[in-house]
């Protein structure tokens, strides 16, 4: 792949709701895990919560470099654990009731410091409904990321190590979204209450060990290669979607089969791989990572790889901004209902 000076634009729609319909069709066993909901999640949010919670207090009175060490090392991957149980809660895929995973994904939210479950839902949803539309996918690094980090390797890693800071900064041009609503509000209230209760219990540095946590778990650090193997044109030009196949989908929850999380966001995090196991033939046709210690280095150094290694388009498929991201639900209840089953 030659050295690239713009995103790479694309005038076709995003290719997953076209693959969920020919998987559907192809595999329609499919179509029983499409729906169900995994409240075992919430129990993972709870041990990472007490985890992170017990770790900011065996470092409160530590050394910085032993704050830092611990974030690295260990806080880092909870913490990121976190991320994708707020993830899980924003497809509605823990709880049946819609509320009771908007307050598991502000649980979750806890140890991380920033109010930002709630934020992250509304605009995630758009990324699926929306992927690569520049006004519309926060998830898409703006013009002037790209243009200020091109292809250097010092300015990948900043921009890696500064990511949250980066991705909150993409939100303020997504003008079509409404954003703040009473969960917002109860997320920021709960927030600030814990944040507070941490400072007075365990003082500044157990909230800055968390802080770090969350800049690691998502930036700086192996986890952080998780963004470039979801959507950088890393290993095909023409390939906008990768999974990653590989160790860390034990403790990030399956979050790097990203492919199948995209062709059918209504299926939980435990039953992603049985929609690979289910339809081997179009995605194993795919490339897929399988180290994210390998893409950390390979994003960072590779100088054929910049932040314009993405796909933007401007078609958006005919789908109302409105749209809520559960094209598979959508094609299982549009089906007709058999007579049999009437009668």
């Amino acid at each position: 792949m030659a050295t690239l000076t713009d995103f790479v634009h694309s005038n076709a729609s995003e290719p997953h709701r076209i693959r969920t319909r020919q998987i559907l069709k192809s595999h329609p066993e499919i179509k029983k895990l499409i729906g169900q909901k995994n409240p075992t999640t919430f129990w993972v949010i709870l041990g990472c919560v007490i985890l992170m919670t017990g770790l900011a207090y065996l470092v409160r009175d530590q050394s910085w470099w032993i704050v830092v060490a611990a974030a690295w090392f260990i806080g880092a991957f909870p913490a990121h654990t976190l991320f994708v149980c707020i993830h899980e809660a924003a497809h509605n895929l823990i709880f049946r009731k819609p509320g009771a995973n908007m307050w598991a994904a502000i649980f979750a939210n806890l140890p991380t410091v920033f109010p930002t479950a709630l934020t992250f839902k509304n605009f995630h949803i758009k990324h699926h409904a929306f992927q690569g539309v520049h006004e519309l996918d926060a998830d898409l690094p703006d013009w002037y990321e790209a243009k200020l980090i091109k292809n250097y390797s010092i300015g990948k890693a900043i921009w890696l190590l500064f990511y949250p800071i980066f991705q909150g900064i993409r939100t303020l041009r997504m003008k079509e979204l409404a954003v703040f609503d009473k969960w917002v509000i109860a997320n920021f209230i709960v927030q600030i209450t814990f944040d507070v209760l941490i400072v007075t219990l365990f003082g500044w540095k157990a909230l800055a060990f968390m802080v770090l946590c969350l800049f690691f778990s998502v930036g700086l650090h192996p986890l952080g290669a998780r963004w470039a193997q979801e959507h950088f044109l890393t290993l095909d030009p023409a390939q906008e979607t990768y999974s990653y196949y590989g160790p860390l989908n034990g403790p990030n929850l399956n979050v790097g089969f990203h492919n199948e999380h995209h062709d059918f966001p209504s299926i939980p995090w435990n039953k992603l791989p049985e929609i690979k196991k289910s339809a081997p033939e179009y995605y194993e046709s795919l490339k897929y990572h399988t180290s994210f210690v390998k893409l950390f280095f390979l994003f960072l150094f590779d100088q054929e790889i910049s932040l314009y290694s993405r796909i933007v388009r401007k078609e958006r498929g005919r789908v109302p901004v409105s749209d809520q991201s559960r094209p598979d639900m959508e094609l299982v209840q549009a089906e007709p209902v058999p007579a049999e089953a009437i009668a």
